[in-house]
């Protein structure tokens, strides 16, 4: 079709475009790591014809576990649920396990693919004690939220999520970057562009704003307590 500009979301996307055209500009919005996906060559010059909004840093994982350990200070293990094929992935679990100890917990990692592996994780992590579910993003995770967010309801494990429909498809908390503030940084990238900027000299721009929602429902379901600074701080309290 030979546009002006592609826009894309995810990792997989982009690198399908980008395999199609080193030519066309690519804008991404929500995405993790375009530098060690190979995107681009660096934040502040892509240097090829992608550049973009991505949707969270490594270090965000962190921030998981650090909520988790203020929202249930019993909490002593922690399942982090990821995609062992995505680089974004591996590296929020290399900023979880950096994290870890800081806070007393022991991380164990779970490499999923599939809903079969999903439920097969939670069961085998459920029958230890003092534990919580940290799930990264992605479109296995994301079409199986149902799956995840029931399974931990049923073995009353607090879990966080780092998209904020987890937590209105009742997981008891999610923590990440807004979507819509993404998704505007990509269309004033692409008025740039169409105005003749090139997206070689566009910085990958980093996020900036991160939303934080509780789901008081569910917290009262596994019979957890939510400390009251932390709904004070939080931008979306489902009741």
């Amino acid at each position: 079709m030979a546009p002006s500009v592609i826009v894309t979301s995810t990792n997989q996307a982009t690198e399908i475009m980008r395999q199609e055209t080193r030519t066309i500009p690519i804008v991404f919005a929500s995405l993790g790591d375009p530098v060690g996906s190979g995107l681009v060559a660096s934040l502040n010059r892509p240097g090829g014809n992608v550049t973009g909004f991505p949707a969270f840093v490594e270090t965000m994982a962190g921030k998981w576990l650090e909520l988790l350990s203020e929202i249930v200070p019993r909490v002593e293990r922690v399942s982090f649920i990821y995609h062992p094929d995505v680089a974004p992935h591996r590296g929020l679990l290399r900023a979880a396990q950096a994290t870890a100890p800081s806070l007393n917990i022991e991380l164990l990692s779970f490499p999923i693919r599939d809903a079969g592996e999903i439920a097969a994780a939670i069961a085998a992590f459920a029958s230890g004690g003092n534990g919580g579910l940290a799930v990264a993003s992605h479109a296995v995770t994301f079409s199986n939220r149902d799956l995840l967010t029931g399974l931990a309801a049923k073995h009353r494990l607090p879990t966080i999520f780092g998209d904020p429909s987890f937590a209105e498809s009742g997981g008891l908390l999610s923590y990440g970057s807004d979507l819509i503030e993404m998704f505007e940084g990509a269309a004033s990238y692409v008025d740039l562009i169409l105005k003749g900027a090139k997206p070689a000299e566009l910085p990958v721009q980093l996020p900036t704003k991160y939303l934080l929602s509780i789901n008081l429902k569910t917290a009262q379901a596994i019979g957890v307590t939510i400390p009251a600074p932390l709904l004070v701080r939080a931008d979306k309290v489902i009741e």
